[in-house]
């Protein structure tokens, strides 16, 4: 059944070995990023996803610190807030043939290590804390298989490039490997002091160190050494540079005083910033490490979204990458059309050979209205008529694409249907091959019209209908709104089930509902295109024990034929859809489920590793005193399941912002029992701005003005 499941779905990540099985610290700077264990190590053996990558190809498979050819023992690691992985490490026993020459627990081994765009750089100390003199080799090994993305993930070619002889200058070795696409890819190693012995596998450094002695050692590692990319140790400089950026970044601090809830907050923040820093687009949140680190648009539009109320820059950024690469013709390779929102770009080597299609791909359905969506939201934030005027005409050819394409059979639905050869088969969210099914579990058939699909093109008329009459326009305006309302109603009539309860997941190629209980219904609700009776029930369905696990509502409800709680998309749980269920579930007046989500995947967080919310988790039941079951290739970081924790918070204080009038609103804000106290700091609004802290009441939430910059008026609506 594996076997047939992968030869289907060509994109199914194949790994052997979770990345579950051993916790991971990851770095990234731009287009590289790293995947390390715990040690601070690369190993060969373990996920397989280990290493340094740079524009989508693993440029060091390997990089191992060994004492006397024994591996340390952990003592601590993490990646700090600013980006520092660091690790603790100890010898073992080191023997002289049976012979205790050091103790364990007697030297001391610090790694620091960040990246840099196209690069790595680390400090090593060490440090002897016994009374004796001791002396020790240590090794790093390296190694660079200069494999893409995708085949590290399971991709099978038939031929690769030729590695190239090494090349030793120095204290520095070099790797090199010739792809298909004729490009050379290198990779420089290079460390300070020099080695007193080199080669092209391995530096070994002899270490005397009297007792209370230390001795610091330098690695950096560059990808592609050339113009621009600085091969040579400047760990220093380095670490200043990254430390200067963060504290000239603008930022919206939030605190409450409760340790496991302000941990998930600082570790969303950070990863965010993270995911965010140093990408040649500017402010634009690559999806997720290891597998979706590029530009998505889905995954940027709904990261920008979450996120929008603290931060609007990114939301700038991701309009303005995503009009730029909006696409003008038509290519049924690429499954584009005039008008259409990017899913995605990939480099590297199969990208450039065409082995993959996804060097420039559209398929997805959903990008294009979201990216109305997204703009609509910008100006209601910012108030910035003039940028949203540059962007007027790429949301006039997305409205074109959703009438043209989008609804090619001209029924008032947006569908959507593979050309590529291949393209992804299903282009929603939920895109894995057995996603969209029938009642009976047959594989639903195209075009394929979803339902959240449907209230992502009425909430994008309507913001659209906003921005319109604000740029004076409306007439255009009012055709906007009644298309909406007619969408409105045509959806009503075609996706509601009452058998369900709730919204039907699809209507397949023959206008068949998929009636299955998924947790498409949620987001239908994050539109606003349900009528309020049934928004009720749905959200009465989502919040039951079908649905709701104890860490989240799934995606699947139990019961349905293809749930499977560690299934991609058949029954496990994803922070973001929850965030946007949530906010569903507060634009109906259903804040106690919206507080029962947010308290959910805080406890969640508060369990899993660096206090984060990964792509994913498995739908297992929540079973007392354990954390969530951890799905097994799962990205983590993932961008939109770290922005979650601020759209929670927005759901939760029913804010919104009127830019003329210098107003910031708080619809019925309301606190979950475990945070008596929130305080919103340096919350930006044109060119003032406002400190503010909650107080959970046992009726209601006070609002305090702590300090106001620029005559900035909060309303508190009850």
């Amino acid at each position: 059944m594996e076997d047939a499941v992968r030869i289907a779905d060509q994109w199914y990540v194949s790994v052997t070995s979770s990345l579950a099985d051993d916790r991971t610290r990851v770095l990234k700077a731009g287009e590289t990023f790293g995947v390390f264990d715990r040690f601070g190590d690369i190993p060969i053996a373990g996920s397989g996803v280990h290493g340094l990558y740079h524009q989508g190809t693993r440029f060091l498979s390997q990089l191992a610190l060994r004492v006397n050819g024994r591996r340390p023992m952990l003592l601590n690691s993490s990646v700090r807030d600013d980006g520092l992985l660091t690790a603790d490490l100890t010898t073992p026993d080191l023997l002289d043939g049976d012979r205790v020459v050091v103790r364990k627990g007697t030297v001391h081994v610090f790694r620091a290590r960040l990246l840099q765009r196209g690069g790595a750089q680390e400090h090593i100390r060490v440090t002897n804390y016994g009374t004796d003199a001791v002396t020790i080799w240590l090794t790093i090994a390296f190694a660079a298989d200069y494999r893409d993305i995708f085949e590290v993930r399971g991709f099978e070619r038939t031929q690769r490039g030729e590695d190239l002889p090494p090349e030793l200058l120095g204290a520095r070795a070099i790797l090199a490997y010739r792809g298909r696409d004729r490009v050379v890819r290198r990779t420089a190693v290079a460390f300070e002091p020099a080695p007193a012995r080199l080669d092209a596998q391995e530096g070994a450094f002899a270490v005397a160190l009297k007792s209370g002695g230390q001795q610091d050692l330098y690695v950096a590692v560059a990808c592609e050494p050339g113009p621009g990319v600085d091969a040579a140790v400047n760990y220093v400089a380095a670490y200043a540079a990254t430390d200067t950026a963060r504290a000239q970044a603008p930022c919206c601090d939030l605190r409450s005083g409760h340790t496991l809830f302000d941990a998930w907050v600082r570790r969303s923040s950070a990863d965010l910033a993270l995911l965010a820093a140093g990408n040649p687009e500017g402010p634009y949140a690559y999806a997720g490490v290891p597998w979706f680190s590029t530009p998505f648009g889905r995954d940027g539009i709904l990261t920008a979204l979450q996120c929008l109320w603290l931060h609007p820059e990114l939301a700038r950024g991701t309009l303005a990458y995503l009009a730029r690469m909006q696409a003008a013709e038509d290519s049924a390779e690429h499954d584009a059309e005039p008008g259409k929102i990017l899913h995605e770009v990939r480099q590297g080597e199969l990208a450039a050979t065409g082995e993959i299609p996804f060097g420039r791909y559209y398929g997805s359905v959903d990008a294009t209205p979201l990216f109305i969506v997204l703009a609509g939201a910008f100006f209601e934030r910012t108030g910035d008529l003039a940028f949203i005027g540059t962007l007027w005409p790429h949301i006039e050819r997305a409205l074109e694409w959703i009438d043209r394409y989008g609804d090619a059979d001209g029924d008032g639905f947006v569908e959507y249907r593979r050309r590529s050869s291949h393209g992804l088969v299903h282009q929603g969210w939920k895109d894995s091959e057995d996603a969209i099914f029938h009642r009976d579990g047959g594989i639903a058939t195209g075009p394929i019209a979803l339902a959240e699909v449907q209230g992502y093109v009425y909430a994008a008329r309507r913001a659209a209908a906003t921005l319109a009459r604000a740029l004076g326009k409306p007439d255009r305006a009012a055709t906007l709104e009644q298309i909406a309302e007619t969408l409105r109603g045509r959806f009503e009539a075609a996706f509601w089930s009452d058998a369900l309860g709730m919204y039907a997941l699809a209507l397949d190629g023959d206008k068949r509902r998929c009636e299955v209980r998924a947790s498409n219904a949620g987001q239908v609700l994050w539109s606003g295109i349900a009528r309020p009776d049934r928004a009720r029930r749905t959200v009465a369905a989502l919040l039951g024990p079908a649905f709701f696990s104890g860490w989240g509502v799934r995606t699947v409800a139990e019961g349905e034929p293809r749930f499977n709680p560690m299934s991609y998309h058949n029954g496990s749980v994803w922070p973001h859809d929850n965030a946007l269920i949530a906010m569903g579930c507060a634009r109906y007046g259903q804040k106690r489920a919206t507080l029962r989500i947010l308290l959910a995947l805080c406890e969640a967080a508060a369990l899993l590793d660096l206090n984060r919310l990964p792509e994913l988790y498995c739908g297992f039941v929540r079973r007392l005193g354990e954390a969530p079951t951890l799905y097994p290739v799962a990205c983590s970081p993932q961008a939109w399941a770290s922005a979650a924790v601020f759209y929670l918070l927005e759901a939760c204080l029913g804010i919104s912002f009127q830019p003329e009038a210098r107003r910031i609103s708080l619809c019925q804000p309301v606190l979950p029992e475990f945070l008596n106290r929130l305080e919103v700091r340096n919350l930006q609004l044109a060119d003032g701005r406002v400190d503010l802290a909650f107080e959970r009441h046992t009726q209601d939430v006070g609002v305090h003005v702590l300090s106001e910059v620029g005559g900035i008026e909060i309303a508190v609506l009850v």
